[in-house]
């Protein structure tokens, strides 16, 4: 089965950052998305159901918090996998992140290896 990973900041050399980042997955048949809202992230997390996100929390339309909330609460989309991007690393974020149902927390800048690693851990693949 096709795997997909929807990659949401409002910050486009971040998407793309993440898109080079996990291109090579793209080998392992792994579709890669990007929206740069929080809206336009819950319309496609909606459509597409993506087996993993990377999410920035800080967004305009809607943050991740209140995307990820929607998806793993009001969605109830409990096997899609939602990754926290951030540049806040404070613990209140953490929590923050942990009540609204984030799987991970990721502080920015991050290491392109372990984004890799972890997302090929997460969708079961080899690399």
């Amino acid at each position: 089965m096709d795997k997909t990973i929807l990659i949401v900041d409002d910050e486009s050399h971040i998407r793309i950052l993440m898109e080079q980042t996990l291109e090579e997955l793209e080998d392992e048949g792994v579709e890669l998305l990007t929206a740069s809202n929080g809206e336009e992230a819950l319309e496609t997390i909606k459509a597409a159901k993506p087996n993993l996100v990377f999410m920035d929390v800080m967004m305009p339309k809607m943050s991740g918090f209140e995307v990820c909330h929607a998806v793993k609460n009001e969605l109830g989309l409990d096997d899609v996998y939602i990754i926290m991007l951030t540049a806040k690393g404070q613990e209140f974020d953490k929590e923050k992140g942990k009540e609204v149902g984030a799987d991970l927390y990721m502080t920015k800048p991050f290491d392109p290896d372990e984004v890799l690693a972890k997302s090929a851990e997460i969708l079961g693949l080899e690399i």
